[in-house]
């Protein structure tokens, strides 16, 4: 059966209304067609996301990672929901198509279980799963003449990345995945593990300090991420500068006690998420 187009981007936008806990405080925020074509972007990067953190072996991982690659290469012929959202919506937006490819590499890294040495190879990493979607994101909302804005959304996404890696070490240690780089824990003297009370062991305070020093970097990020804003127009720098501002402010929580992660998965609440996306659409700083 056929889906139609006002299907596709309905069903779209009921997965990213779902399961986009903090993207669609700033998607909302966005005029309709803008809107329909990011949660068509959204639910694509979902079913990639989906296949890596699945339960499935690693081989049926890498297949069905490898099919979304044939159907984004065969876009037009799809009749899935989501394939035929983004089909039209990279006909009615210059979507850079490719970032989709990153995206994946950057999935397949974590089925086949990438480890990180430097920084340098995290922000590797960050540039295919969150650069990308910065990038996806900038074709839908379009931008003033600005030779770098592409720059800006790639460096603003690897910023939200790093948010997030800090956010679940904790998460990500009891997967069996490590992001934090060899460097860094050796550097602060930190070897992760998780006690038998759940949470994680931070006996000389090594930890701490590497989460105070990780994230005085990834702000470093924001700022220069940030930069793309000025090139947006109102709406598309509201939908931007709230979901930025949801992790800004999910990273001051963390740097403030970097203990609040070291049992759960640290998170704002929905008001103080739509407070951030409240002042954004009024242009009020944080």
């Amino acid at each position: 059966m056929t889906t139609t187009i006002e299907d596709a981007y309905a069903y779209c936008t009921q997965v990213t209304k779902e399961q986009a806990r903090n993207f669609h405080y700033g998607i909302r925020l966005l005029p309709p067609d803008k809107r329909a074509a990011l949660c068509a972007v959204y639910a694509l990067a979902r079913i990639v996301d989906d296949i890596g953190d699945g339960d499935l072996p690693t081989e049926e991982k890498l297949s069905g990672l490898a099919g979304v690659r044939k159907s984004l290469g065969d876009l037009g012929a799809s009749t899935e929901p989501v394939y035929v959202a983004v089909a039209d919506a990279a006909r009615r937006y210059p979507i850079p198509l490719g970032a989709f490819e990153e995206l994946l590499d950057g999935v397949e890294m974590d089925v086949t279980g990438r480890h990180y040495v430097r920084f340098e190879d995290l922000v590797e990493y960050c540039r295919c799963v969150a650069g990308s979607v910065g990038r996806l994101c900038l074709g839908v909302f379009g931008s003033l003449p600005e030779p770098e804005a592409a720059t800006y959304a790639d460096q603003l996404g690897i910023a939200l990345q790093q948010t997030n890696i800090l956010r679940d070490i904790r998460e990500d240690l009891l997967n069996g995945r490590v992001y934090l780089p060899k460097e860094d824990l050796d550097r602060f003297g930190v070897e992760l593990a998780v006690g038998e009370d759940g949470r994680l062991q931070d006996p000389e305070g090594g930890l701490t300090a590497l989460v105070h020093d990780a994230a005085a970097r990834a702000r470093g990020w924001y700022g220069d991420g940030l930069r793309l804003v000025p090139s947006l127009d109102r709406r598309s720098a509201a939908c931007c500068t709230a979901m930025s501002g949801i992790y800004r402010t999910l990273l001051d929580r963390i740097d403030e006690q970097p203990s609040r992660v070291f049992d759960r998965r640290l998170s704002l609440s929905g008001r103080e998420k739509a407070v951030v996306a409240v002042r954004a659409l009024l242009g009020s700083p944080r």
